[in-house]
């Protein structure tokens, strides 16, 4: 079994869900059942979904996890964005969580890219 904790990219993603947990605390109250409840979710599946593919067997089986990961990073990053039009997000919180989904991105890019070679 791989153990995930010696990927830079669930360190990042892992990362990304205190950030979102921090930033998504003084959402609106009526928001809990919506937005903080799907920025959230997302962020914490990023994390999981590398978990899982590290306890699986197969390389593909990996893979098709990392990418799920990454899917679930892409929706982050919109969920980020429709935060701050939103007004939930200070430009300061949005800068720095935006940097992190980011670069979160390109390392889990760069890792699904080195094991599909």
């Amino acid at each position: 079994m791989r153990n995930p904790k010696k990927l830079k990219a669930f360190e990042l993603a892992d990362q990304l869900v205190m950030e979102i947990y921090r930033a998504s605390r003084s959402f609106p109250k009526d928001e809990l059942y919506g937005l903080t409840s799907q920025i959230r979710r997302a962020s914490v599946s990023v994390s999981a979904n590398i978990v899982e593919g590290c306890a699986r067997s197969s390389e593909k089986d990996y893979v098709h996890f990392l990418n799920m990961a990454y899917g679930s990073l892409a929706e982050v990053g919109y969920y980020i964005e429709l935060s701050h039009k939103l007004g939930y997000l200070k430009d300061d919180v949005f800068s720095l969580l935006l940097d992190w989904q980011q670069e979160s991105y390109r390392v889990l890019f760069s890792l699904i890219r080195s094991l599909s070679n």
